[in-house]
């Protein structure tokens, strides 16, 4: 039986998450970027927390994590690469660790690149993952303490996970990655349909977010360094695509 989602937008663009297992009851909030909020939903849902899964350890990610294990007295899961920066840990996991949620099953995956110990959370059988920071609709996150090469290689492994596999990630930054891949990828046809969406549904405070696997292959630029429409418009014709992506990456800083 399917796992129930619910998504909420919090603090000033970041999207809180709630997985609940439907056999069980268990619930997991993914990420705690606002206890109140998720206390909120919580209670709207009529669901009782047991689990935080943590993606990595910035504060808008993990800050509220004491006070929710406090309250509930909830099992906090975090990458182990991060385990003394993660408030409350109780199981630090990585890469290859089954998490089970109830009867519902995630495999972590360790995804260095915006942080060194970031972790996301893949459902497979729901066909759902929860990606935190390393990619966006339309973007990725920011090398705060990894290489160019560790978030290529996080990147690569999202983009090889089932095309429909919804993305789920956890900030609302997509009209502004629209705006940027447009101009290191202006030939692209699938972007600029995808970005006219987005303006229309922005205009209207919907979100954008999850995405897909599909769409992200079609549209990001961080997923497209061996694309040659998108190696010439920055003058990168022929480079290795891990150069390519750290040069779109440099863009993107500066944008």
């Amino acid at each position: 039986m399917p796992i129930d989602i619910r998504q909420f937008a919090c603090l000033s663009d970041n999207y809180g998450y709630l997985v609940h297992d439907r056999v069980t009851g268990a619930t997991a909030a993914i990420d705690t970027p606002d206890a109140g909020a998720i206390n909120r939903e919580l209670e709207a849902a009529g669901w009782k927390l047991t689990h935080i899964l943590n993606t990595h350890h910035h504060w808008d990610h993990a800050g509220g994590n004491l006070a929710l294990k406090e309250t509930w007295g909830c099992e906090i899961v975090g990458p182990k690469g991060e385990a003394a920066k993660i408030p409350g840990l109780d199981r630090p996991v990585g890469e290859g660790a089954e998490i089970m949620l109830g009867a519902s099953k995630a495999t972590v995956h360790e995804t260095p690149g915006h942080t060194l110990g970031h972790i996301i959370y893949h459902f497979a059988d729901d066909r759902a993952a929860f990606v935190g920071d390393t990619i966006f609709a339309m973007g990725c996150g920011r090398l705060f303490e990894g290489t160019a090469e560790q978030m290529w290689s996080s990147l690569s492994m999202i983009s090889a996970l089932p095309a429909d596999t919804k993305l789920y990630c956890a900030h609302e930054y997509t009209k502004a990655n629209a705006a940027f891949a447009l101009s290191v990828d202006p030939q692209n046809i699938d972007l600029k349909k995808r970005s006219a969406e987005v303006e229309t549904l922005r205009a209207k405070n919907i979100p954008t977010v999850p995405t897909t696997v599909a769409l992200e292959r079609a549209t990001n630029p961080f997923l497209r360094a061996a694309d040659p429409s998108l190696q010439a418009a920055i003058n990168m014709e022929g480079a290795k695509p891990v150069d390519v992506f750290a040069e779109t990456r440099r863009l993107k800083d500066n944008f």
